[in-house]
């Protein structure tokens, strides 16, 4: 197993454990490239006679992408809090590809950070030191990402490429940030109530999977083809 899969799953696992939601769904994804399936569709959420509580998100989705004719090598978790809660969003994209390894590590705001410093500093300001020492390994350099991509996420995401060694040592980052994330959820985070936290996010969601602000969209479309493609994004907005 590659370290991207292995990190993923190692995750997926402790973050299901930890908010003890069910499989919903499990899709294979198919491609014109390949004769078996080259990628794979889950998620989960609470059972259906188990509304999602405080302490609980709304759905977990978790994407795999694998085709070694092209070197690609890509697993995305996305854990979607409740429509109505100001607790981020967290999500971890961990790939290999021919030349390099790369990650993608954030908690999504839900709240706008600027006019809102007391949900900063509960939500993020405990992140400074993970992140800084996360830059400070050697081989991990930033990912080339644009202003536009970035203005949807967080100040303290970890977006970066990696040497394998270095990838490997961006575990306990990864732990930390998760570790976290399951603290906000069950404390709770301050909201002022003066954002429809909802309709907030269903607009971030829909331009943070906009395949015009993330190209990466295009590739997957070509990979697996439209269809799949609007099924992965539609499991990410809805």
């Amino acid at each position: 197993m590659s370290l991207p899969a292995a990190l993923n799953e190692r995750v997926l696992d402790r973050l299901l454990a930890a908010t003890e939601l069910s499989p919903i769904a499990d899709t294979d994804l198919t491609s014109p490239m390949s004769p078996a399936p080259v990628g794979r569709l889950r998620t989960f959420g609470p059972a259906a006679s188990e509304p999602a509580g405080d302490a609980r998100p709304a759905k977990v989705v978790a994407v795999s992408l694998v085709v070694p004719m092209i070197g690609l090598d890509s697993h995305m978790i996305f854990a979607f809090t409740r429509p109505e809660s100001a607790v981020p969003h967290f999500t971890l994209d961990a790939v290999a590809s021919a030349d390099y390894h790369a990650m993608h590590l954030d908690l999504i705001p839900r709240l706008e950070l600027a006019t809102h410093l007391g949900y900063l500093d509960a939500c993020f300001l405990p992140l400074t030191e993970p992140l800084e020492a996360a830059w400070r390994i050697d081989g991990v350099s930033p990912a080339a990402i644009g202003p536009r991509q970035r203005a949807m996420m967080s100040p303290w995401m970890v977006v970066c490429r990696a040497t394998e060694d270095a990838f490997a040592k961006l575990g306990p980052t990864v732990d930390t940030y998760l570790d976290h994330w399951l603290s906000l959820l069950e404390a709770g985070v301050p909201d002022p109530g003066d954002t429809d936290l909802a309709a907030r996010d269903t607009a971030n969601r829909a331009n943070l999977f906009s395949p015009e602000v993330d190209p990466v969209w295009h590739q997957v479309t070509r990979l697996i083809g439209a269809e799949q493609s609007d099924l992965v994004r539609g499991e990410l907005i809805s």
